[in-house]
């Protein structure tokens, strides 16, 4: 177990497994979802550890971390850059999945990376506005937050994965409100317009500094997706594991790892 300081003064958790051969070898870093940790890439971390070195971190206002006054994309990014100096990673993989989808696609527009995997999280936020506007008030609430955001998840979680791991998982969720209202004030706050024009300029590094760039989803992000992610994005490939919901990373591990294999490679 290891923390960090970044520059805006939050302590951020991180720990590792696995070894690199040297310093070429290609180390990833994990990041989770919204009210989730690093214990959710357990299963993914396990089946990498022995090949190679594996970081996951708690970003802001999650799992070990510490709490922060801006949850923004750039201050999210903020936190895998400085865990990356922090374990001496030059050029990782960065593997996001759902909010951490958004916060690497940030972090590898603006450090070195050797590739970015974002999974199962569009990064076409101004869609998500109208459904979020519907819960707004309750999000607000303390009395409803919380049952709002175990219907929300459990609504994404699919029908592969079991009920014992949806349980699982449920119970390892922090449902921080000031958190999730901070990460998600771009949305409220936001026309439309905005927000797209915010994660254009998010992304704007990636048509300097070509990545390689998997965008992998369970649940489909729509027909004209892929075209509108490879222009921002040059070079981007999305995927689609039909019906495998929120957490194709979860639902199969295996299946999930050698696909990292097979796209580093």
């Amino acid at each position: 177990m290891s923390e960090t300081t970044t520059p805006d003064g939050t302590t951020i958790y991180w720990d590792e497994a696995g070894k690199s051969v040297n310093d070429d070898d290609g180390a990833v870093l994990l990041v989770h979802g919204i009210t989730e940790n690093s214990l959710f890439w357990k299963p993914v971390a396990d089946l990498l550890s022995p090949s190679g070195r594996v970081v996951w971190l708690d970003l802001r206002g999650h799992g070990k971390s510490g709490d922060a006054d801006n949850y923004d994309m750039a201050s999210m990014a903020s936190d895998v850059a400085a865990v990356a100096a922090a374990a001496g990673l030059d050029r990782p993989h960065l593997v996001g999945h759902s909010l951490g989808g958004i916060v690497v696609s940030a972090a590898g527009a603006a450090m070195p990376v050797r590739s970015v995997t974002n999974v199962d999280q569009s990064l076409q936020l101004g869609a998500f506005k109208a459904m979020l506007s519907e819960v707004e008030g309750m999000l607000r609430d303390a009395d409803s937050f919380p049952v709002v955001m175990a219907g929300l998840f459990e609504q994404l979680s699919g029908e592969k994965l079991s009920e014992e791991k949806k349980a699982e998982m449920a119970s390892m969720r922090r449902p921080h409100q000031d958190m999730v209202l901070g990460v998600w004030d771009m949305i409220f706050n936001g026309s439309e317009d905005e927000i797209g024009a915010t994660v254009e300029a998010a992304m704007a590094g990636y048509a300097k500094n070509a990545v390689p760039y998997l965008s992998l989803h369970g649940a489909d992000p729509g027909p004209d997706y892929a075209d509108w992610l490879s222009a921002m994005i040059p070079g981007a490939v999305t995927e689609l594991w039909e019906d495998y919901g929120h957490y194709p990373h979860l639902v199969d591990p295996d299946r999930f790892v050698q696909r990292l294999l097979t796209f580093w490679g």
